[in-house]
């Protein structure tokens, strides 16, 4: 999976309109191939990522879970280190 989209199920406060629209984009950029699409398939592009957004949107939306909510910040902090840890083992 690309490592830029987030998961954004079971979060406190739930996934913004912004979140799941910025996951839907990396995801038709990531199957397109193209961060910048050409006039010519740009509305096709566009297309893919409002009906991305709108699947996405659901499904969040329909999930149920019985594990408490994830708080952002903790996540965000586990994310940081695990990307510290790699690009420290890199080099």
């Amino acid at each position: 999976m690309c490592r830029n989209i987030r998961p954004l199920n079971n979060f406190a406060p739930p996934a913004t309109d912004d979140e799941v629209h910025d996951a839907a984009l990396q995801y038709v950029r990531k199957i397109s191939g193209a961060t910048k699409p050409s006039q010519a398939n740009q509305e096709a592009f566009d297309r893919a990522v409002a009906a991305v957004t709108a699947a996405t949107r659901e499904l969040v939306d329909s999930l149920v879970s019985a594990a408490p909510p994830k708080d952002r910040e903790v996540e965000a902090a586990k994310r940081r280190a695990r990307s510290a840890e790699r690009y420290q083992n890199a080099g």
